[in-house]
């Protein structure tokens, strides 16, 4: 099966605001998806994006999709 469009978008966009501004959103550590979650997410295409993300690592499924992630943006650290 082949990922979604909006799945890669969601994936490859980046933060435009804050400490992780610039990120990849898969990027984002949970912790701070996780405060987004609790304070409620922005009512917009990044708030969905965000909350598709807070799942993605909620589930566990964030190792399966860094390969979508484009190269060139790619920033990704163990963050434990």
């Amino acid at each position: 099966m082949e990922p979604s469009q909006e799945l890669i978008s969601a994936i490859n966009q980046t933060m435009p605001f804050g400490k992780y501004a610039g990120r990849a959103l898969l990027e984002l550590p949970e912790p701070y998806l996780v405060w987004f979650k609790q304070k409620g997410f922005p009512n917009s295409k990044l708030g969905r994006q965000l909350e598709l993300m807070y799942e993605i690592k909620l589930n566990g499924l964030e190792s399966m999709l860094l390969p979508l992630l484009k190269s060139e943006q790619h920033h990704f650290k163990d963050e434990k």
